[in-house]
Protein backbone atom coordinates (compact mmCIF):
# COMPACT_ATOMS: atom_id res chain seq x y z
CA UNK A 1 0.00 0.00 0.00
CA UNK A 2 1.16 3.66 -0.76
CA UNK A 3 0.58 6.70 1.31
CA UNK A 4 -0.86 10.01 0.42
CA UNK A 5 0.15 12.99 1.76
CA UNK A 6 -0.24 16.25 0.21
CA UNK A 7 -0.44 19.74 1.11
CA UNK A 8 -3.36 21.70 -0.38
CA UNK A 9 -2.32 25.33 -1.50
CA UNK A 10 -4.15 28.29 -0.47
CA UNK A 11 -4.83 26.60 3.19
CA UNK A 12 -7.27 24.05 1.87
CA UNK A 13 -5.66 21.17 4.47
CA UNK A 14 -4.13 18.28 3.74
CA UNK A 15 -4.73 15.56 2.16
CA UNK A 16 -3.81 11.92 3.68
CA UNK A 17 -4.46 7.98 3.60
CA UNK A 18 -3.29 4.74 1.89
CA UNK A 19 -4.40 3.33 -1.09
CA UNK A 20 -3.32 0.35 -3.59
CA UNK A 21 -1.02 1.39 -6.31
CA UNK A 22 -3.22 -0.07 -8.89
CA UNK A 23 -6.14 2.74 -8.35
CA UNK A 24 -3.53 5.80 -8.73
CA UNK A 25 -5.88 7.14 -11.05
CA UNK A 26 -8.58 7.23 -8.64
CA UNK A 27 -6.13 9.25 -6.16
CA UNK A 28 -5.59 11.49 -8.92
CA UNK A 29 -9.24 12.44 -9.42
CA UNK A 30 -9.90 12.78 -5.55
CA UNK A 31 -7.04 15.48 -5.82
CA UNK A 32 -8.09 17.02 -8.46
CA UNK A 33 -11.29 17.48 -7.14
CA UNK A 34 -9.96 19.98 -4.33
CA UNK A 35 -7.53 21.44 -6.59
CA UNK A 36 -9.99 22.12 -9.98
CA UNK A 37 -13.64 21.59 -8.62
CA UNK A 38 -14.19 23.44 -5.26
CA UNK A 39 -14.38 20.42 -3.11
CA UNK A 40 -13.60 21.68 1.05
CA UNK A 41 -13.44 18.67 2.75
CA UNK A 42 -13.69 14.86 1.77
CA UNK A 43 -13.10 11.05 2.07
CA UNK A 44 -12.72 8.19 -0.17
CA UNK A 45 -12.94 4.49 0.57
CA UNK A 46 -13.78 1.04 -0.93
CA UNK A 47 -13.01 -2.61 -1.10
CA UNK A 48 -12.84 -5.01 -3.13
CA UNK A 49 -13.01 -8.41 -2.15
CA UNK A 50 -13.45 -7.47 1.11
CA UNK A 51 -10.58 -6.19 1.43
CA UNK A 52 -9.88 -1.94 1.82
CA UNK A 53 -7.60 -0.63 -1.18
CA UNK A 54 -8.26 2.86 -0.64
CA UNK A 55 -8.87 4.91 2.01
CA UNK A 56 -7.85 8.82 1.78
CA UNK A 57 -9.30 11.79 3.60
CA UNK A 58 -8.51 15.46 3.81
CA UNK A 59 -9.20 19.11 3.46
CA UNK A 60 -11.56 21.01 5.63
CA UNK A 61 -14.51 21.08 7.43
CA UNK A 62 -16.62 23.98 7.01
CA UNK A 63 -15.06 27.51 7.11
CA UNK A 64 -16.66 28.32 10.53
CA UNK A 65 -15.28 25.09 11.92
CA UNK A 66 -12.13 26.09 11.49
CA UNK A 67 -10.60 22.64 11.23
CA UNK A 68 -8.78 20.39 9.20
CA UNK A 69 -10.49 17.02 7.89
CA UNK A 70 -9.81 14.20 9.94
CA UNK A 71 -9.67 10.74 9.50
CA UNK A 72 -12.70 10.03 11.69
CA UNK A 73 -14.53 12.97 10.86
CA UNK A 74 -18.08 12.80 9.81
CA UNK A 75 -20.79 14.47 7.54
CA UNK A 76 -24.56 14.34 6.92
CA UNK A 77 -24.48 11.46 4.14
CA UNK A 78 -28.41 12.97 3.40
CA UNK A 79 -30.58 10.12 1.52
CA UNK A 80 -27.26 7.68 1.71
CA UNK A 81 -28.75 6.82 5.13
CA UNK A 82 -32.10 5.22 3.48
CA UNK A 83 -29.65 2.46 2.17
CA UNK A 84 -28.78 1.86 5.64
CA UNK A 85 -32.62 1.95 6.63
CA UNK A 86 -33.13 -0.72 3.80
CA UNK A 87 -30.63 -3.22 4.38
CA UNK A 88 -32.20 -3.25 7.88
CA UNK A 89 -35.96 -4.30 5.89
CA UNK A 90 -33.97 -6.47 3.76
CA UNK A 91 -32.29 -8.51 7.21
CA UNK A 92 -35.85 -8.57 8.54
CA UNK A 93 -37.18 -10.03 5.29
CA UNK A 94 -34.00 -12.79 4.93
CA UNK A 95 -34.75 -13.55 8.95
CA UNK A 96 -38.71 -13.94 7.60
CA UNK A 97 -39.90 -11.30 9.92
CA UNK A 98 -41.08 -9.45 7.24
CA UNK A 99 -42.60 -10.56 3.98
CA UNK A 100 -42.23 -8.53 0.75
CA UNK A 101 -45.68 -9.07 -0.19
CA UNK A 102 -47.57 -9.16 3.09
CA UNK A 103 -49.67 -6.43 3.75
CA UNK A 104 -48.16 -3.33 5.62
CA UNK A 105 -51.15 -3.70 8.09
CA UNK A 106 -49.91 -7.01 9.19
CA UNK A 107 -46.97 -5.38 11.10
CA UNK A 108 -48.29 -2.14 11.68
CA UNK A 109 -52.27 -1.92 11.95
CA UNK A 110 -52.93 1.79 11.65
CA UNK A 111 -51.33 1.77 8.35
CA UNK A 112 -54.44 0.70 6.55
CA UNK A 113 -56.47 3.94 5.92
CA UNK A 114 -57.10 6.62 2.92
CA UNK A 115 -56.33 4.51 0.36
CA UNK A 116 -53.60 2.09 1.89
CA UNK A 117 -55.44 -0.77 3.25
CA UNK A 118 -53.41 -2.89 0.56
CA UNK A 119 -50.05 -1.41 0.77
CA UNK A 120 -47.16 -4.16 0.72
CA UNK A 121 -43.86 -3.96 2.20
CA UNK A 122 -42.21 -4.06 -1.31
CA UNK A 123 -44.27 -0.68 -2.36
CA UNK A 124 -43.02 0.74 0.73
CA UNK A 125 -39.37 0.07 -0.51
CA UNK A 126 -39.27 0.49 -4.46
CA UNK A 127 -41.24 4.17 -3.72
CA UNK A 128 -44.38 3.45 -5.34
CA UNK A 129 -45.92 3.23 -2.33
CA UNK A 130 -47.33 7.16 -3.14
CA UNK A 131 -46.52 8.85 0.13
CA UNK A 132 -43.71 11.39 -1.25
CA UNK A 133 -44.77 14.09 0.82
CA UNK A 134 -47.32 15.04 3.80
CA UNK A 135 -49.69 17.36 2.47
CA UNK A 136 -51.01 19.17 5.51
CA UNK A 137 -48.07 21.95 7.16
CA UNK A 138 -45.87 20.07 9.47
CA UNK A 139 -45.34 21.60 12.85
CA UNK A 140 -41.65 22.55 13.70
CA UNK A 141 -39.52 19.92 14.76
CA UNK A 142 -41.32 17.42 13.29
CA UNK A 143 -39.03 15.65 11.48
CA UNK A 144 -37.32 14.56 15.43
CA UNK A 145 -40.19 13.27 16.28
CA UNK A 146 -40.23 9.92 14.94
CA UNK A 147 -43.56 8.89 16.59
CA UNK A 148 -45.30 11.43 15.30
CA UNK A 149 -43.76 11.52 11.93
CA UNK A 150 -45.02 7.68 11.24
CA UNK A 151 -48.40 8.46 12.79
CA UNK A 152 -48.57 10.95 9.56
CA UNK A 153 -47.54 8.65 7.25
CA UNK A 154 -50.37 6.35 8.87
CA UNK A 155 -53.21 8.71 8.28
CA UNK A 156 -51.77 10.68 5.19
CA UNK A 157 -53.74 9.79 1.74
CA UNK A 158 -51.37 8.44 -0.97
CA UNK A 159 -51.07 10.36 -3.78
CA UNK A 160 -51.61 7.93 -6.38
CA UNK A 161 -53.13 4.35 -6.63
CA UNK A 162 -50.39 2.27 -4.67
CA UNK A 163 -48.01 -0.17 -6.85
CA UNK A 164 -49.36 1.63 -10.17
CA UNK A 165 -46.65 4.90 -10.39
CA UNK A 166 -43.07 5.29 -8.62
CA UNK A 167 -42.29 8.28 -6.20
CA UNK A 168 -39.12 9.38 -4.94
CA UNK A 169 -39.80 9.42 -1.24
CA UNK A 170 -37.03 11.85 -0.03
CA UNK A 171 -38.09 13.02 3.19
CA UNK A 172 -40.38 10.31 4.28
CA UNK A 173 -39.02 6.79 3.32
CA UNK A 174 -37.20 6.49 6.97
CA UNK A 175 -40.76 6.90 8.40
CA UNK A 176 -42.07 4.42 6.28
CA UNK A 177 -39.90 1.28 6.05
CA UNK A 178 -38.10 2.96 9.23
CA UNK A 179 -41.77 2.26 11.07
CA UNK A 180 -41.77 -1.50 9.55
CA UNK A 181 -38.26 -2.37 10.96
CA UNK A 182 -39.74 -0.81 14.02
CA UNK A 183 -42.68 -2.73 13.95
CA UNK A 184 -40.84 -5.90 12.76
CA UNK A 185 -37.82 -5.69 15.33
CA UNK A 186 -39.35 -4.06 18.60
CA UNK A 187 -36.48 -1.98 18.36
CA UNK A 188 -35.96 1.92 17.40
CA UNK A 189 -34.62 2.05 14.02
CA UNK A 190 -31.51 3.44 14.99
CA UNK A 191 -31.14 0.45 17.78
CA UNK A 192 -31.35 -1.95 15.36
CA UNK A 193 -29.09 -0.39 12.82
CA UNK A 194 -26.26 -0.76 15.51
CA UNK A 195 -26.67 -3.76 16.81
CA UNK A 196 -27.26 -5.85 13.78
CA UNK A 197 -25.17 -3.87 11.17
CA UNK A 198 -23.18 -1.20 12.47
CA UNK A 199 -21.55 -2.86 15.53
CA UNK A 200 -21.09 -6.45 14.00
CA UNK A 201 -19.04 -4.31 11.07
CA UNK A 202 -16.99 -1.82 13.32
CA UNK A 203 -18.89 0.62 11.38
CA UNK A 204 -18.71 5.02 11.68
CA UNK A 205 -21.98 4.91 9.99
CA UNK A 206 -25.21 6.14 12.47
CA UNK A 207 -28.64 7.01 12.54
CA UNK A 208 -28.73 9.02 15.72
CA UNK A 209 -25.32 10.22 16.86
CA UNK A 210 -24.42 9.99 20.33
CA UNK A 211 -23.48 13.36 21.92
CA UNK A 212 -20.08 12.49 22.83
CA UNK A 213 -19.25 12.16 18.90
CA UNK A 214 -20.92 15.66 17.96
CA UNK A 215 -17.45 17.15 17.72
CA UNK A 216 -16.10 15.23 14.90
CA UNK A 217 -18.80 16.48 12.30
CA UNK A 218 -18.14 18.34 9.60
CA UNK A 219 -21.45 20.95 8.90
CA UNK A 220 -22.35 21.13 5.52
CA UNK A 221 -21.67 23.95 3.17
CA UNK A 222 -24.74 24.19 0.75
CA UNK A 223 -25.23 24.46 -2.67
CA UNK A 224 -25.24 28.35 -4.62
CA UNK A 225 -27.45 28.18 -7.37
CA UNK A 226 -25.90 29.54 -10.65
CA UNK A 227 -27.81 31.11 -12.70
CA UNK A 228 -26.09 29.53 -16.08
CA UNK A 229 -26.84 26.46 -14.70
CA UNK A 230 -29.94 24.08 -16.08
CA UNK A 231 -33.15 23.99 -13.53
CA UNK A 232 -34.28 20.68 -13.53
CA UNK A 233 -38.11 20.10 -13.86
CA UNK A 234 -38.42 18.98 -10.34
CA UNK A 235 -37.06 22.45 -9.13
CA UNK A 236 -39.00 24.22 -11.99
CA UNK A 237 -42.17 22.68 -9.89
CA UNK A 238 -40.98 23.18 -6.44
CA UNK A 239 -40.53 26.57 -7.10
CA UNK A 240 -43.86 27.61 -9.17
CA UNK A 241 -46.18 25.86 -7.27
CA UNK A 242 -46.43 25.71 -3.27
CA UNK A 243 -48.82 22.80 -3.25
CA UNK A 244 -47.13 20.90 -5.77
CA UNK A 245 -45.58 17.12 -4.86
CA UNK A 246 -42.43 18.57 -5.61
CA UNK A 247 -42.58 21.51 -3.18
CA UNK A 248 -44.17 20.30 -0.14
CA UNK A 249 -42.29 17.41 -0.51
CA UNK A 250 -38.97 19.51 -0.24
CA UNK A 251 -39.51 22.29 1.91
CA UNK A 252 -43.20 20.80 4.14
CA UNK A 253 -39.87 19.33 6.63
CA UNK A 254 -41.07 21.48 10.18
CA UNK A 255 -38.71 23.61 9.42
CA UNK A 256 -35.54 20.60 9.82
CA UNK A 257 -32.52 21.88 10.13
CA UNK A 258 -29.67 19.17 9.35
CA UNK A 259 -26.81 20.63 10.90
CA UNK A 260 -27.90 21.30 14.50
CA UNK A 261 -27.10 18.75 17.33
CA UNK A 262 -30.95 18.20 18.05
CA UNK A 263 -30.94 16.68 14.08
CA UNK A 264 -27.89 14.36 15.01
CA UNK A 265 -29.53 12.72 17.64
CA UNK A 266 -32.60 12.19 15.76
CA UNK A 267 -33.07 8.91 13.76
CA UNK A 268 -33.99 10.50 10.55
CA UNK A 269 -34.16 7.56 8.62
CA UNK A 270 -34.22 9.21 4.98
CA UNK A 271 -31.55 11.80 5.36
CA UNK A 272 -30.18 12.20 8.53
CA UNK A 273 -27.29 9.58 8.56
CA UNK A 274 -23.82 10.84 9.58
CA UNK A 275 -21.07 8.60 8.10
CA UNK A 276 -17.31 8.44 6.79
CA UNK A 277 -16.21 6.39 3.63
CA UNK A 278 -15.21 4.64 5.76
CA UNK A 279 -18.61 3.87 7.23
CA UNK A 280 -20.38 3.87 4.12
CA UNK A 281 -17.67 1.06 1.79
CA UNK A 282 -17.78 -1.19 5.33
CA UNK A 283 -21.62 -1.10 5.33
CA UNK A 284 -21.76 -2.30 1.83
CA UNK A 285 -18.58 -4.99 1.88
CA UNK A 286 -21.07 -7.83 2.96
CA UNK A 287 -23.20 -7.20 0.03
CA UNK A 288 -21.05 -7.23 -2.81
CA UNK A 289 -19.54 -10.30 -1.23
CA UNK A 290 -22.45 -12.96 -1.49
CA UNK A 291 -24.72 -11.28 1.62
CA UNK A 292 -22.21 -12.39 4.31
CA UNK A 293 -24.18 -13.53 7.66
CA UNK A 294 -27.08 -10.69 7.03
CA UNK A 295 -29.00 -11.75 3.79
CA UNK A 296 -29.61 -15.14 2.35
CA UNK A 297 -29.00 -15.59 -2.16
CA UNK A 298 -32.48 -14.63 -2.85
CA UNK A 299 -32.51 -11.62 -0.66
CA UNK A 300 -29.37 -10.32 -2.11
CA UNK A 301 -30.53 -10.73 -5.91
CA UNK A 302 -33.80 -8.93 -5.00
CA UNK A 303 -31.67 -6.26 -3.61
CA UNK A 304 -30.19 -5.33 -6.66
CA UNK A 305 -32.76 -6.24 -9.27
CA UNK A 306 -34.90 -3.51 -10.54
CA UNK A 307 -38.38 -3.02 -8.95
CA UNK A 308 -39.46 0.56 -10.34
CA UNK A 309 -38.65 2.48 -13.18
CA UNK A 310 -39.39 4.96 -15.05
CA UNK A 311 -40.90 8.78 -14.88
CA UNK A 312 -40.86 9.55 -11.25
CA UNK A 313 -43.75 11.26 -10.23
CA UNK A 314 -41.21 13.47 -7.67
CA UNK A 315 -38.17 14.07 -9.60
CA UNK A 316 -40.11 14.28 -12.86
CA UNK A 317 -37.50 12.20 -14.83
CA UNK A 318 -36.86 8.96 -15.05
CA UNK A 319 -35.06 6.58 -12.33
CA UNK A 320 -34.29 3.26 -11.03
CA UNK A 321 -35.00 1.50 -8.10
CA UNK A 322 -34.82 -1.65 -6.84
CA UNK A 323 -36.00 -2.44 -3.25
CA UNK A 324 -35.20 0.44 -1.32
CA UNK A 325 -31.71 1.44 -3.74
CA UNK A 326 -30.93 3.19 -6.66
CA UNK A 327 -29.72 1.47 -9.47
CA UNK A 328 -27.34 3.29 -12.22
CA UNK A 329 -29.55 5.90 -14.07
CA UNK A 330 -28.40 6.94 -16.90
CA UNK A 331 -30.13 10.52 -17.67
CA UNK A 332 -27.20 12.13 -19.84
CA UNK A 333 -29.27 12.89 -23.02
CA UNK A 334 -31.75 15.49 -21.31
CA UNK A 335 -30.69 18.98 -20.95
CA UNK A 336 -30.36 18.72 -16.96
CA UNK A 337 -28.98 15.38 -17.02
CA UNK A 338 -26.00 15.93 -15.53
CA UNK A 339 -27.93 16.33 -12.45
CA UNK A 340 -30.42 13.28 -12.54
CA UNK A 341 -27.95 10.67 -13.32
CA UNK A 342 -25.71 8.18 -11.18
CA UNK A 343 -23.28 5.61 -13.03
CA UNK A 344 -22.72 2.22 -11.74
CA UNK A 345 -21.84 -1.24 -12.52
CA UNK A 346 -24.73 -3.17 -14.00
CA UNK A 347 -24.89 -5.29 -10.80
CA UNK A 348 -24.69 -2.38 -8.84
CA UNK A 349 -26.85 -1.02 -5.83
CA UNK A 350 -26.48 1.64 -3.10
CA UNK A 351 -27.67 5.50 -2.58
CA UNK A 352 -26.87 8.86 -3.18
CA UNK A 353 -27.44 11.44 -0.95
CA UNK A 354 -28.46 15.12 -1.90
CA UNK A 355 -25.22 17.24 -2.82
CA UNK A 356 -22.80 14.41 -3.73
CA UNK A 357 -21.95 11.78 -1.36
CA UNK A 358 -22.58 7.61 -2.50
CA UNK A 359 -22.18 4.65 -1.33
CA UNK A 360 -23.07 1.36 -2.96
CA UNK A 361 -22.40 -2.67 -3.77
CA UNK A 362 -21.25 -4.35 -7.54
CA UNK A 363 -21.60 -7.84 -6.75
CA UNK A 364 -20.22 -8.64 -10.10
CA UNK A 365 -16.53 -7.13 -9.10
CA UNK A 366 -17.24 -7.05 -5.27
CA UNK A 367 -17.15 -3.76 -4.80
CA UNK A 368 -18.21 -2.10 -1.48
CA UNK A 369 -17.43 1.89 -2.05
CA UNK A 370 -18.28 4.87 -0.19
CA UNK A 371 -17.76 8.44 -0.92
CA UNK A 372 -18.27 11.95 1.43
CA UNK A 373 -17.93 15.36 1.69
CA UNK A 374 -19.71 18.67 3.65
CA UNK A 375 -19.29 21.11 0.15
CA UNK A 376 -22.99 20.19 -1.55
CA UNK A 377 -23.18 20.17 -5.33
CA UNK A 378 -26.43 20.75 -7.24
CA UNK A 379 -28.93 18.25 -7.38
CA UNK A 380 -29.69 15.39 -5.51
CA UNK A 381 -28.09 12.79 -7.49
CA UNK A 382 -24.18 13.08 -8.05
CA UNK A 383 -22.11 15.89 -9.31
CA UNK A 384 -18.65 15.53 -11.16
CA UNK A 385 -17.12 15.03 -7.81
CA UNK A 386 -18.33 11.98 -7.29
CA UNK A 387 -18.73 10.92 -10.75
CA UNK A 388 -15.71 10.98 -11.69
CA UNK A 389 -14.27 8.87 -8.69
CA UNK A 390 -16.50 6.03 -9.60
CA UNK A 391 -15.66 6.11 -13.07
CA UNK A 392 -11.93 5.91 -12.11
CA UNK A 393 -12.32 2.87 -9.70
CA UNK A 394 -14.45 0.94 -12.95
CA UNK A 395 -11.59 2.18 -15.23
CA UNK A 396 -8.80 0.76 -12.43
CA UNK A 397 -10.98 -2.48 -12.58
CA UNK A 398 -10.97 -3.09 -16.29
CA UNK A 399 -14.11 -1.94 -17.38
CA UNK A 400 -14.34 -0.21 -20.36
CA UNK A 401 -17.10 1.62 -21.53
CA UNK A 402 -20.92 3.22 -19.66
CA UNK A 403 -21.93 3.65 -22.35
CA UNK A 404 -24.92 1.34 -22.14
CA UNK A 405 -25.77 3.46 -18.85
CA UNK A 406 -23.88 1.28 -16.29
CA UNK A 407 -20.01 0.09 -16.58
CA UNK A 408 -19.21 -2.78 -18.53
CA UNK A 409 -15.96 -4.75 -18.95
Amino acid sequence: MSHLSLDLADGKGVLLGTYDTKFEPVISEFVRNFEEREEQGASLCFNVDGETVVDVWGGRKHPKQEADWQNDTLSIVHSLTKAAVSICVHILVAEGRLGLHEKVTRYWPEFGQNGKEDVTVEMMLNHTVGLSAARDRLPEGAFLDFDFMADVMAKEAPWWRPGTRHGYQMATYGWTAGELVRRASGMSLGEFFRDRLADPLDLDFYMGLPESEHHRVARMMRWTPNKAEPVTAFTLALLNDRKSLQSLAFMNNGKHKTDQPESYLAEYGAAGGLANARGAAGMFAPFANGGGDFVDRVTLERMQATSAAGEDVTLLCPTRFSLGFMLSMDNRHRETGALETIIMGKHAFGHAGAGGSVGFADTECRLGFGYTMNKMGAGILLNLRGQSLIDETYRCLGYTTDEPGYWIR
